[in-house]
């Protein structure tokens, strides 16, 4: 296959800028990609169930095929090593190690992490493992899911399961995926799996996130010598819509809900409830202990950057008391995203001024964009645009003595992107999912002359 293209792809920066040292990969998600969704002992996840409620994915998608890259994963980390990226970021299905979240393994599950793990190594590529990446076993939802304290513990011996096995071959742990869009969409508003609603499911499911996050933060680093853990968070730029006091109070609640929920206890902060009172009210599910618990030095975090958020005070949205603000004059993506390139700036300052946060990976980025197979190629120029803003602001925040030592593309293949089912398309390599035809897209091909260069 060959990568070669023409010109326009050169960079407006170069490798070299952003350091020896830094990190470049892409990464991917278990659910989104690997499809065999009943085979090889593998039990069902909440992501199973939802899909087979009717209207909750878009054109009545599943991901019982999805890319097949329970099969084709040998060829898919080829790709990775043509584009050139020397770090693969991929998540564990849990149901397929632990068919009922907790108890009997599945050693064919097992092993074939470890055949993924090999493949990377032989290819001189790094791995770098997410622990959860949304697809919580049916059977512990069926207990109560994260709205169960007990998931602490059912957690930690997923945790331990992994490290145990994948230990020995593997040093870079992510912990949980988006902790806030579990609670929000997931248990709050309904829109992801498993599809529950109401605020009062808010508070419980965000306090078992935080404890999990520094429990999987802790059972990591007892099992595996010279870890390198960290977690991840969606992270925004928010801006208030005017000057106004009551737009600037918003902008602060959506804050602290959106950038600090889930940092700012593993730090020994506590929860936010400077700027959102609201979060007090998490005392209630707080045990003697549980301040201690929440913490743990995490030797990086991963920030996932797609968009900035505009919002202004609203009486419509009562408890927030904040609604977005669309811009009439920005580009959106396929998801109706924001393109706002200084919002990756903003928001690597925002977090540069932790002192607790030793190091800061972006661990996605990337946009969706209407991409059409047309002669055998995917031309992309919008993304390849979106990719080059945005690593310009990620270098103007590095160069200012913000500690970013690491980015990773969102993603590697298009795939199931959750609710949207496959009409969003985030990959830099094209997925026909009729026949499975992978086909590097040209900002696969921009990356490639990057890094090569």
């Amino acid at each position: 296959m060959s990568l070669t293209e023409p010109s326009y792809l050169t960079a407006p920066f170069t490798r070299t800028d952003f350091g020896t040292d830094f990190r470049w990969g892409t990464a991917t998600a278990a659910y989104q990609i690997e499809g065999a969704t009943t085979t090889h002992g593998r039990g069902p996840s909440i992501w199973d169930s939802f899909a087979k409620r009717r209207g909750k994915i878009k054109n009545g998608h599943h991901a019982e095929q999805a890319c097949e890259h329970y099969c084709r994963y040998e060829g898919d980390l080829e790709l990775v090593q043509q584009l050139g990226f020397g770090e693969y970021r991929f998540s564990i299905s849990w149901s397929r190690l632990l068919p009922n979240g907790i108890g009997n393994i599945n050693q064919e599950g097992v092993d074939f992490y470890h055949r993924i793990i090999d493949k990377c190594l032989s290819l001189n590529i790094e791995p770098w493992i997410t622990l959860y990446h949304w697809d919580l076993p049916q059977a512990l939802q069926n207990r109560g899911g994260w709205k169960n304290r007990a998931i602490v513990d059912w957690f930690t011996e997923y945790t331990d399961l992994c490290t145990r096995e994948y230990g020995s071959k593997v040093k870079n742990w992510l912990i949980l995926n988006e902790p806030m869009a579990v609670a929000a969409l997931g248990y709050t508003t309904g829109q992801h799996a498993p599809g529950q609603r109401g605020l009062h499911n808010f508070l419980p499911v965000v306090h078992h996130l935080a404890l999990c996050q520094a429990a999987g933060g802790r059972a990591v680093r007892r099992n595996v010598p010279d870890a390198f853990v960290g977690t991840t968070f969606s992270c925004s730029s928010i801006e208030p819509f005017t000057a106004s006091q009551r737009d600037s109070r918003a902008a602060r609640r959506v804050d602290a809900l959106m950038n600090r929920l889930f940092i700012e206890p593993c730090l020994g902060l506590g929860y936010p409830t400077d700027a959102f009172p609201f979060l007090k009210k998490t005392n209630q599910y707080m045990l003697p202990g549980d301040e201690e618990k929440l913490r743990f030095d995490f030797d990086f975090v991963g920030l996932q950057n797609y968009f900035r958020v505009i919002v202004r005070h609203s009486y419509l949205r009562p408890v927030l008391w904040a609604s977005e603000v669309k811009s009439t004059t920005r580009p959106r993506t396929a998801m109706d995203w924001e393109i706002a390139p200084e919002g990756m700036y903003a928001i690597l300052k925002q977090f540069g001024r932790y002192p607790g946060i030793k190091q800061i990976i972006i661990s996605e980025n990337g946009a969706a964009f209407p991409d059409e197979l047309r002669e055998g190629q995917v031309h992309d120029p919008a993304r390849i645009d979106f990719f080059s803003k945005y690593l310009q602001n990620l270098l103007r925040a590095k160069r200012e003595g913000v500690n970013v030592k690491g980015y990773f593309v969102w993603s590697l293949l298009d795939n199931f992107e959750w609710a949207e089912g496959y009409d969003a398309r985030f990959g830099l390599v094209h997925v026909d999912y009729a026949t499975q035809q992978r086909t590097v897209k040209s900002s696969g091909r921009w990356f490639a002359n990057f890094l090569r260069n």
